[in-house]
């Protein structure tokens, strides 16, 4: 059983990202304390017996560390582009922003 003790709080923002069998939630809380942080869920459909389950797995980051983690994502990401597949065209995956439009029905928490 997940535990979701003070992973609770109020939900600011959310952005859905569709990606093939997965889906990727981007949600802006906030803390007791009138803080905030983002919480990156990853959430993928298996089947389990006769029906669908979701598998999720879910990160933590906290505003002091927002840069970084943008930092090592942009090196990360680069370094794919520029140094492993520099011939490659990745703008086959760029898709128009209306494509990956927030439904409110949907929810991983």
């Amino acid at each position: 059983m997940e535990d979701h003790r003070g992973n609770d709080r109020e939900e600011i923002f959310s952005k859905r990202v569709k990606a093939g069998k997965r889906t990727y939630f981007f949600d802006v809380k906030s803390t007791k304390s009138n803080d905030y942080y983002l919480t990156i869920t990853e959430s993928k459909r298996r089947m389990k017996d006769d029906s669908f389950v979701f598998e999720k797995h879910k990160i933590f980051l906290y505003k002091e560390d927002f840069g970084k983690f943008i930092d090592a994502l942009q090196d990360a990401v680069d370094h794919v582009k520029n140094e492993l597949l520099p011939d490659f065209d990745f703008s086959q995956y760029d898709k128009d922003e209306s494509e990956n439009e927030f439904d409110d029905e949907l929810k991983w928490d």
